[in-house]
């Protein structure tokens, strides 16, 4: 009998020295805050991202939002952490209208939801006040019921053997990207799933590059902790740091020198030490 997918990838995995995960199982309720010690990224089993969604409760719109990515807050002083869901983006409209569905003057939508709250961007054409708002959980699209499916089966993918064939039979791959300050005590972990991935055979190497994700300040302790969260890209081919790149207010070229003009746009790259692990996903049931 031929072996199914899952069966060569894990073959492969083991003898290429990869480690199997042993979290738990699911997640089914909003995160944090909640203990967390030791090893934080293997004590966070991956979302599969393809089966991952915030459903909502309003009659006037049940709206169900697909879970793009998601990124962790750990505040190593208390030990709790605090789980940060970044949507998939939508375009402004006129929902449930009889004809023009679309708004003129549309605008980028992209939700992040944690903490009792929802962070709201909004990007029109350019820069504009409403660009990012907050907003108490409830008040939007009434309770959000979290339908989150982790993968405790996915396997860690730590040699350029196993990437390059993870890679090359189309499984799903999830990256976790651990980021620190000791200054203010504050820790995050990036998880998202990789849209693109770059393999180069004649150098023996990989290249993440996936987004939008959500990026944390953790040069400070914001009040509330969502206004840390940025979108941005994120890069990597190594395991020990990541570069960036932050949607923000972005001059545009002009022949006028004299003439400003700006939009959002990711701009301003940079460079910071990190963790990453690059895992597969092997398929839960339910």
């Amino acid at each position: 009998m031929k072996p199914t997918r899952r069966q060569a990838l894990q073959a492969a995995a083991a003898a290429a020295g990869a480690m199997s995960l042993a979290s738990g199982r699911t997640r089914a309720a909003e995160g944090g805050p909640n203990s967390a010690k030791g090893n934080a990224m293997a004590s966070m089993p991956p979302l599969d991202y393809g089966r991952s969604f915030i459903c909502h409760t309003a009659p006037f719109n049940s709206v169900r939002f697909w879970v793009e990515s998601r990124t962790r807050i750990i505040d190593d002083e208390s030990g709790a952490w605090t789980d940060y869901y970044q949507c998939g983006s939508c375009k402004s409209e006129n929902t449930f209208a009889e004809q023009d569905l679309l708004k003129e003057g549309n605008y980028d939508f992209l939700p992040i939801m944690g903490r009792g709250l929802w962070l709201v961007f909004r990007r029109p054409v350019g820069v504009s006040e409403s660009y990012r708002t907050v907003s108490p959980v409830d008040d939007l699209w009434g309770p959000p019921v979290l339908k989150l499916r982790e993968d405790a089966n996915a396997t860690v993918l730590d040699t350029w053997e196993t990437i390059r064939g993870a890679t090359a039979a189309a499984v799903p791959i999830v990256t976790q990207t651990e980021l620190a300050n000791a200054e203010t005590g504050l820790r995050a972990i990036i998880e998202c799933p990789t849209k693109t991935m770059n393999i180069s055979l004649d150098k023996t190497m990989y290249q993440v590059d996936t987004g939008p994700i959500t990026f944390p300040d953790l040069t400070k302790r914001h009040d509330p902790m969502i206004d840390s969260l940025s979108l941005a890209f994120i890069a990597f081919n190594a395991p020990d740091f990541a570069d960036f790149i932050i949607e923000q207010p972005t001059p545009v070229p002009t022949e006028d020198p004299a003439a400003k003009c700006e939009t959002y746009h990711y701009s301003k790259p940079f460079s910071l030490p990190a963790k990453n692990r690059v895992l597969a996903l092997m398929g839960v049931a339910g």
